[in-house]
């Protein structure tokens, strides 16, 4: 019985295959091996200070961890941001990656390093993956758009000390699944027996893995009722609720949209004060005129609140002026429309970060205020971006609202993985 329980040989993995909206050719924009390595950006790159990051990425193969523990062992700066974008891979070897994480105070975050000197549409290929795994640093830029981190690589961003999702990247949880390598003909007793213990010993892995890392046992409890062909996408408020991203206000990067009539965007969420509930927000900014830019925000409608909000906006390099004003209902969404003339404009980018302040007048006269700050870095260049880009003045309306719809909570691979 012993030698035939020994011929069973079981790792836990989870699928390589993505969501089922994802083509093809999206699926695969990940690499079958892990892949880490030094990123170097514009100023403010990865957030105010930072022009430097660890970039890891691609799938997590069986001898991740070892390749993770060198690359970390030569990286002397320990609060270098690493941004991970994964689909997934083995999981027993990303509870060694999330502890290596663990050991050094890691920040961590979901994102993708878009290395500059790589074929467009491309960061997979075999020119890249050579620059990438040379040891240099790579010049590149980074997004968090569409960006994700799912399945077993959500186990290494758990390991970091402080995590950041932002609101257009995607923490994506399921089951394990197990896979066997039988050699011989055991009896199927034995294999059910055999696959009953060794999924009670993962299930008590998970579990420990998840509480050691200060998380909520939620998580395991949401992890072990997802079935394995599915996906389900953390929404802001499991991500507070289970103490993963804890930040009651989490932002984008300022982003240009391209299209018949081009745009920067940035989106927020904002904890609800009246509960545990977040908001999405949006700011727009446009450049079809010559003397001003005109500026939209969109804020998703807080129900829980009574009365007649006012939203009024101000930059450090110019606090006595203020944008803003009563914004109108649309759907789901208030919306705000007006425009800054270019000095006040030039005032925003050249400041730190841009005050907002939310008025809601109750019916009882009184009225309650909320105040706080959207982060100006990479504003600058993402403008020059979308200056190059302007089109005639009468081009078309503007897009709708909201431009990224909020994730779906649950979502469906397009194909089971080969054992």
């Amino acid at each position: 019985m012993l030698v035939r329980v020994l011929l069973l040989l079981a790792s836990l993995t989870i699928p390589t295959a993505l969501c089922a909206e994802q083509t093809a050719a999206e699926k695969a924009g990940f690499a079958s091996n892990l892949t880490i390595y030094l990123a170097k950006g514009a100023p403010g790159a990865c957030g105010p200070g930072c022009d430097r990051w660890i970039a890891i990425e691609g799938e997590i193969d069986a001898n991740a961890a070892s390749r993770v523990r060198r690359f970390l062992a030569g990286v002397k700066d320990t609060q270098r941001p690493i941004y991970l974008h994964s689909p997934g891979g083995n999981v027993e070897q990303s509870y060694v990656i999330g502890r290596l994480l663990r050991s050094r105070k890691a920040v961590a975050r979901v994102g993708q390093t878009i290395a500059t000197a790589c074929a467009a549409g491309t960061q997979v290929d075999a020119a890249c993956l050579k620059a990438k795994n040379a040891g240099g640093e790579i010049e590149a830029e980074l997004t968090t758009y569409h960006a994700m981190c799912n399945s077993a690589c959500g186990y290494v961003f758990l390991g970091a000390t402080s995590r950041e999702v932002a609101p257009d990247a995607a923490l994506g949880v399921h089951n394990s699944r197990l896979v066997f390598a039988i050699h011989g003909h055991p009896p199927e007793a034995l294999l059910a027996e055999f696959r009953q213990r060794r999924t009670a010993s993962a299930d008590h892995e998970r579990a420990a893995y998840i509480v050691a890392m200060g998380i909520s046992r939620e998580l395991d409890d949401l992890i072990h009722s997802v079935k394995f062909e599915n996906l389900h996408m953390l929404t802001r408020t499991e991500l507070d609720r289970f103490n993963i991203d804890k930040r009651p206000l989490a932002e984008t990067m300022w982003r240009l949209v391209k299209g018949a009539r081009p745009y920067i965007s940035k989106f927020a969420t904002l904890r609800s004060d009246n509960g545990p509930s977040f908001r999405t927000m949006e700011w727009r900014l446009y450049c079809d005129s010559k003397t001003r830019v005109p500026l939209m925000f969109a804020a998703e409608i807080d129900e829980t609140a009574s009365g007649q909000r006012t939203i009024m906006m101000t930059a450090d390099a110019a606090p006595t002026e203020e944008a803003g004003g009563r914004p109108l209902r649309s759907g789901k969404y208030e919306v705000w429309s007006g425009s800054l003339d270019f000095g006040r404009f030039r005032a925003v980018m050249a400041s730190r970060a841009l005050h907002v302040r939310e008025t809601t007048q109750k019916p009882d006269e009184t009225a309650d205020t909320a105040k706080f700050d959207i982060d100006t870095t990479g504003l600058p260049s993402a403008w020059t971006q979308l200056e190059e880009t302007c089109p005639p003045a009468t081009t078309s309306q503007k897009p709708p609202w909201p431009a990224i719809p909020p994730p779906k909570t649950t979502a469906t691979p397009s194909a089971a993985p080969s054992p």
